[in-house]
């Protein structure tokens, strides 16, 4: 499928995978997808996995994200890891407030803005979330929710910055859960986001900026929601962790 922007599949791995496991994943995924040029294609392993996931990618097409960092370069920050420390693994890209830590971990709009600053000052590309839940949706609150996302983790960012810049639209209500934002429903709201960066920056800049949909992800879904004109991606949870899925919605995908 045609696209002025690249596209970009990112597998978030979450909590899952020793760093055998991890091998065994990567070591698949290459055979499966090294050899493609037209997509992007990101693997976040856990922390205690990318050292050896790095080793693996380095010289083929896959590239190496992470799952979070911290907004600190350094110090006294027990069982955080800085932009520093992931740069020595070769990782290019960081998720950044994804709806499980700003559940568990209480993360705010202002938290990843300086998370999002810190990443891009160390030449990281963050992959910004936002996202509603079920009860906001219900409640018509879509539009306010995501607006008041977008806005606070993208604040004081120049535009220039916003080219190396990802949104991922998770609905909460989708992820994990089997239930997928029919893919009108996700072009209306990825259609929403870009006005809103056009409000932000300008419109050369919102219409370079790539915006993923995460939220049960599948091989037999990826195609018509990657085909709507404001989906550039997918990030992908559970179907990340197995070489045939994943590398299938990766395929599904480029297929005319």
């Amino acid at each position: 499928m045609e696209k002025e922007r690249k596209l970009i599949v990112a597998g978030n791995w979450k909590m899952n995978k020793t760093v055998a496991e991890a091998l065994d994943l990567v070591k698949g995924l290459k055979l499966e997808l090294n050899n493609l040029k037209d997509i992007d294609v990101v693997v976040c392993p856990p922390f205690t996995a990318l050292s050896e996931v790095s080793k693996e990618v380095i010289d083929g097409d896959i590239r190496l994200g992470c799952q979070n960092m911290s907004e600190h370069s350094g110090g006294a920050y027990t069982g955080e890891i800085s932009a520093i420390m992931l740069k020595e693994f070769l990782v290019r890209y960081v998720i950044l407030g994804h709806s499980e830590r700003r559940q568990y971990q209480e993360e705010s709009d202002e938290l990843i803005n300086t998370k999002t600053k810190a990443a891009l000052a160390a030449s990281l590309k963050p992959i910004v979330c936002v996202g509603e839940t079920l009860e906001q949706r219900e409640a018509d609150e879509t539009e306010a929710i995501i607006g008041k996302q977008v806005r606070g983790c993208l604040a004081g960012l120049e535009n220039s910055q916003m080219e190396e810049v990802i949104l991922a639209y998770e609905p909460v209500w989708a992820i994990g859960t089997g239930k997928t934002a029919t893919a009108e429903q996700a072009q209306a709201v990825h259609a929403f986001i870009r006005s809103v960066l056009v409000e932000l920056f300008d419109e050369a800049t919102a219409k370079r900026v790539r915006i993923q949909y995460g939220g049960s992800v599948k091989p037999n879904n990826a195609r018509e929601l990657l085909g709507q004109p404001d989906i550039d991606g997918a990030l992908v949870g559970g179907a990340a962790l197995e070489v045939r899925s994943f590398s299938d919605i990766v395929k599904n995908c480029l297929d005319d």
